[in-house]
């Protein structure tokens, strides 16, 4: 299977190199038998890879193998801050990117990123099924970009190789791995730790060299790239349950028959139940399988860590866009 260097040196990478010219945007290929490239950080068995897998599937089996998927998963074609470049440019067609990961490039995501803005995952789906995800969708054409679909993230936790984390005192001069966002960077300073901005592939290492102490994220990608193993805290502060984005690359997009290009939006809306189903039976499996392996979990004083956090969600509801798009998830509570 191709890695990265590899796809890099077939010429298809080299696009997304500044100033993201020299060869040709892999759209300007696109013909009757076209193959499409998709890529996502996350392992081959991953909900959301399954999602995009079964997106190919379908495509392939509805056209008779005229439209195809080629899906690149674990990072093999780099970081996901690279996969969103090499998306606008043209390099790739697909990626699947954490939103916090669009905040600044695509300010509308940070209404999906704010501390405690979905109660649960039942409140954040109804939210992206009634107006709000279409919303946010939308925002992505201004710079090359064409959102396909939301999916889960699951509710992100802290977890950590120090001791149980019940309130942000808890947090103080331990060095939590946090996504490059700003809203999480700022988060975690509230909180009294000292946030570091890492990619997910760089945090198991992280804590096995003390680089770090823990990180946030998910039970299902704690269970995934096997954090579980050099942290044995799981604190279930349910900080964050902001979602995934699947993007197309607009270039790409156009340059699908008018069938096709609806065929892909649509069979892409549908992958959403796809995913669904499967992020909610592997997510209870890790948390078994994390359990059984040792992981403490405890519940958090999830009254102090909101205290902590409101500051941060004051400042950023000073924004009318924001203000409107919190207000429309809170009404849906």
């Amino acid at each position: 299977m191709m890695d990265r260097r590899g796809f890099l040196a077939a010429g298809l990478g080299a696009a997304c190199a500044a100033p993201f010219a020299g060869l040709p945007a892999l759209a300007a290929t696109l013909t009757a038998g076209t193959v499409l490239t998709a890529t996502d950080v996350h392992v081959k068995d991953y909900p959301t890879v399954a999602a995009v897998r079964w997106i190919g599937e379908t495509l392939e089996r509805e056209t008779q193998g005229r439209l195809r998927i080629r899906l690149y998963h674990s990072g093999q074609l780099g970081r996901e801050s690279e996969a969103i470049d090499m998306a606008r440019y043209g390099a790739i067609d697909m990626t699947r990117v954490y939103s916090g990961a669009l905040n600044n490039a695509f300010p509308l995501t940070q209404a999906l990123c704010l501390p405690y803005v979905f109660d649960s995952p039942a409140h954040m789906r109804r939210a992206m099924d009634q107006g709000v995800g279409d919303i946010v969708l939308r925002g992505f054409e201004r710079r090359g970009l064409v959102g396909l679909a939301i999916y889960d993230s699951g509710a992100r936790c802290f977890y950590n190789a120090r001791r149980p984390v019940v309130s942000p005192a808890d947090l103080h001069g331990l060095k939590i791995r946090v996504p490059a966002s700003d809203i999480f960077i700022r988060m975690l300073r509230l909180f009294g730790a000292n946030p570091t901005p890492l990619s997910l592939g760089e945090v198991f290492s992280g804590m096995e060299t003390h680089m770090i102490d823990g990180a946030e994220n998910n039970m299902r990608s704690f269970h995934s790239s096997r954090h579980f193993e050099a942290a044995k805290y799981w604190s279930q502060s349910d900080h964050s349950y902001a979602p995934d984005v699947l993007l197309i690359s607009k270039r790409s997009l156009d340059a699908l028959a008018p069938d096709d290009r609806e065929l892909m939006i649509v069979t892409a809306r549908q992958s959403v139940a796809v995913m669904r189903a499967l992020w909610d039976e592997s997510e209870n499996a890790a948390r078994r399988a994390v359990v059984d392996y040792g992981v403490r979990l405890n519940d958090v004083d999830i009254a102090s860590f909101k205290r902590m956090s409101q500051p941060l969600l004051d400042e950023y509801l000073r924004q009318p866009e924001l203000s409107s798009l919190y207000r429309r998830i809170r009404d849906l509570a």
